[in-house]
C-alpha cells in the first residue's frame, strides 16, 4: 500500500484506523444494548455522529474519541 510516509500510505493506514475504530464502537454499543439514539442522548452528541462513527468517517480526535467510549462504556479506547 506504498512506501512509509507517502500519501498513499497514510490515508490507508488512516481508512484502516477509522474502521477498527467503528466496529470496535459498533461492538460496544451492541454489548452495552444501546441504540444509536441512546448512546448519542448518553454521550450528549447527536445520532448522526454516532451513525458517520460507525461507517468509518472518523473526524474526531482520538482524545474525543476515548471521552465517548469512557462517558459510554466506562472504558478508555485502545487500538
Amino acid at each position: 500500500h506504498g512506501k512509509l510516509g507517502t500519501a498513499e500510505r497514510n490515508l490507508v493506514e488512516e481508512e484502516a484506523k477509522a474502521f477498527m475504530i467503528a466496529e470496535m464502537l459498533k461492538e460496544e454499543r451492541r454489548l452495552a444494548k444501546l441504540s444509536q439514539e441512546e448512546l448519542a442522548k448518553k454521550t450528549g452528541t447527536k445520532k448522526s455522529l454516532i451513525a458517520r462513527l460507525e461507517r468509518g468517517k472518523n473526524d474526531l480526535s482520538m482524545s474525543m474519541i476515548n471521552l465517548l467510549f469512557e462517558a459510554s462504556f466506562g472504558k478508555a479506547f485502545n487500538l
